[in-house]
């Protein structure tokens, strides 16, 4: 079908019968244009694959919808859920959110939709001294300088560890597609502790964890984290095979949870988007396009179908044992298997299973009653839902095709991407295209696919605004998945907020799911550009008020400790801050000289931290109650630096400062 020849028809599909060139200017709405401008560039593009039967499943949500200012989607039972949270009182859960190119992660309270807290992670932050002092340099890494490696990050997807089946609270890991790195975020201070640079791999972008040990059936909590390679690369990526794209290949790679070091890889056909596990522990899978293993947009658009590739964690693991690998193109000796279909064709044998799916699938999620996974169409108006039984069955060799696990394949709408559970037996996915969001039923949805045309699988639709991306319901990643709220991304914002110039916010929307029409009830725009999150019930979360001061080697737990030791040109100076004072007023230097400052924060009241700011060195940091940072530099300028507290800790904060005096060379 021509781009032309769809052009003329989607209008009218988009909308029902009502075609945009008959309209007036005034009367085309932003979600219509925004609506149609996306489709219109698909079509124009030539991926127009199936779409344009979708006329049915895109129907425009009935007035009264959110879109005219909140309310209710239908007529019909609503959930009466409030998301209003007193002053001084706190909110039901944490909802962990990737910062995006921003970096961090953010920590927001929902349902009041507060933003609680930013904790840098692949980014400098200039407020705390991340990437400033000497160990948030260590985890991030530095070039021989003492730089840190990357200035840059990308964070997309944030996931908890688990036990039993659902958050622990212990840890949280974010990817940074930018440069392929896996964070591991401490749930009792929410900061990051380590950061792994994956090997052999560009565009890490899926992520999660095992929810229990697929080895040890003892092992009831998170031992690996499972993390998917977007882009294709030569291997080596040494520039020596740039032109042999058929020798380009993607790695899947396990992390282990505690030492954050890698445990294997694993060679894939095609590029892999997302990543979900199964609650017993025995798969992982990414959902994949481009398995004709393109490298232009038009070599990636030749096939029918794309992929779920499912790893077999054991067999994976069995054949390192049994020493199935192949070399690891940097050298290093972490065991690579084969799990290209070329070398899988046995079911008994393979380690990998392609399940095959409609073209370009958006996202793989895990339903709560661990029963199935949901690859969302994206170019197709479909959501493809995986029986894991079954693809444990092609494994075992009683499953003929690959295909035959897909249990249900429902038309829900346009430019489906991601999808969440309430733990009811209902999904919600995100609907692109028609910037809406589709409330269906799993069990209706395999009863329509076995020919039960009574069987009734759309239950709602709601508008949002605009263009939503990722959605997540409330612990719906976890077998406690409560059914109580939705929050989703949007891409856009456009008119809903202030003008703030040509640079918008990212609007989240939150949603009543607790009755069976669904209810917008609050938005709250987002600085750019989160991608994912998960809602934590706030029980889940135990963190610490103040540091232990014995868990830092380095320490100065005396005031009368403080010292200036100098070795040679380094010179070590030994501080303690107590509000509002320094434990020295001044400390001298030679021009010249390598620096290093420890502070120990000798306050140990909730919420007392202290600053530590160099006017001219470029030096700022913050310290908690009890906590130990140190910062190095070069006092290459002589003179009189005014060092000073910038968090403020006490009515005499002002007053809080040493002097840093240095003397010529």
């Amino acid at each position: 079908m021509s781009s032309e020849k769809n052009k003329q028809h989607l209008p009218a599909e988009r909308e029902g019968g009502e075609v945009l060139d008959d309209m007036l200017p005034e009367e085309v709405s932003r979600r219509k244009f925004l609506g149609i401008a996306a489709f219109t560039g698909l079509a124009g593009a030539g991926l127009s694959v199936g779409l344009a039967s979708c006329g049915k499943g895109a129907e425009k949500a009935p007035s009264g919808s959110a879109s005219q200012g909140g309310g209710t989607s239908h007529s019909g039972k609503t959930g009466g859920l409030s998301y209003h949270v007193d002053p001084g009182q706190l909110d039901e859960y944490y909802a962990m959110y990737s910062g995006g190119h921003s970096g961090e992660v953010r920590i927001i309270g929902e349902p009041s939709g507060r933003v609680i807290m930013r904790i840098p992670v692949f980014n400098v932050d200039c407020m705390s001294g991340w990437g400033i002092t000497n160990e948030s340099k260590a985890i991030l890494g530095t070039k021989p300088d003492g730089s840190p490696k990357y200035h840059t990050g990308d964070t997309h997807h944030v996931h908890g560890s688990y036990k039993d089946g659902t958050y622990d609270g212990k840890y949280f890991w974010v990817n940074d597609k930018l440069h392929s790195r896996l964070a591991r975020i401490r749930g009792d201070v929410m900061v990051c502790d380590k950061i792994t640079e994956l090997p052999n791999v560009q565009g890490f972008h899926g992520i999660f964890p095992d929810k229990r040990d697929p080895v040890d059936p003892n092992i009831n909590h998170t031992t690996r984290v499972f993390c998917g390679s977007e882009f294709r690369i030569p291997h080596p990526n040494d520039g020596t095979n740039m032109d042999d794209t058929d020798g380009y290949y993607g790695l899947f790679t396990c992390v282990d949870a505690e030492t954050m070091e890698v445990r294997w890889q694993c060679k894939v056909d095609g590029n892999m988007d997302l990543v979900a596990t199964s609650y017993d522990g025995k798969l992982a899978a990414a959902n994949q396009y481009n398995t004709e293993k393109g490298v232009t947009f038009p070599g990636m658009m030749s096939a029918e179908r794309d992929a779920c590739v499912f790893f077999n964690i054991a067999r994976i693991e069995e054949a390192i044992k049994a020493g199935k690998t192949i070399p690891s193109p940097d050298g290093s000796d972490i065991p690579i298997v084969d799990g290209t279909k070329e070398a899988n064709k046995d079911p008994k044998t393979a380690v990998t299973c392609y399940v095959p799916i409609p073209k370009s699938p958006h996202g793989v999620n895990a339903s709560p009653d661990g029963k199935y996974f949901v690859c969302s169409g994206k170019l197709s108006p479909t959501a493809s839902v995986i029986e894991l039984s079954k693809v444990l069955d092609w494994f075992d060799g009683k499953l003929k095709d690959p295909r035959d696990a897909v249990i249900a394949e429902p038309e829900i709408g346009l430019g489906p991407l991601h999808t969440s559970f309430d733990g009811r037996g209902n999904a919600y996915t995100t609907l692109f295209l028609d910037s809406q969001i589709v409330k269906w039923n799993i069990d209706a949805a395999i009863k329509a696919y076995q020919g039960d045309k009574n069987a009734k699988v759309i239950i709602d639709k709601i508008d949002v605004h605009y263009q939503p991306g990722h959605l997540n319901a409330s612990m719906n990643e976890t077998k406690e998945a409560d059914g109580k709220w939705l929050v989703i991304g949007n891409k856009f914002s456009k008119d809903r907020y202030l003008p703030v110039g040509p640079m918008h916010p990212e609007n989240e929307q939150l949603i009543d799911i607790s009755g069976e029409k669904m209810r917008l009830v609050h938005e709250a725009p987002v600085y750019p550009e989160p991608h994912d999150f998960i809602l934590i019930r706030r029980d889940v979360i135990k963190t610490r008020q103040v540091y232990n001061i014995d868990d830092f080697p380095n320490a100065v737990k005396r005031q009368e400790d403080s010292r200036i030791e100098r070795n040679g040109k380094k010179v070590t100076i030994y501080l303690t801050s107590m509000a509002p004072a320094y434990s020295m007023t001044e400390f001298r230097v030679k021009q010249g000289d390598e620096v290093t400052i420890v502070l120990t924060n000798h306050d140990k009241v909730e919420d007392l931290g202290h600053g530590f700011a160099i006017p001219k060195y470029d030096i700022n940091f913050v310290v908690s109650p009890h906590e130990t940072k140190s910062v190095t530099f070069v006092a290459d300028k002589p003179g009189v630096y005014w060092c000073y507290c910038t968090h403020f800790c006490h009515a005499l904060h002002l007053e809080m400062r040493s002097r840093l005096m240095v003397e010529p060379a």
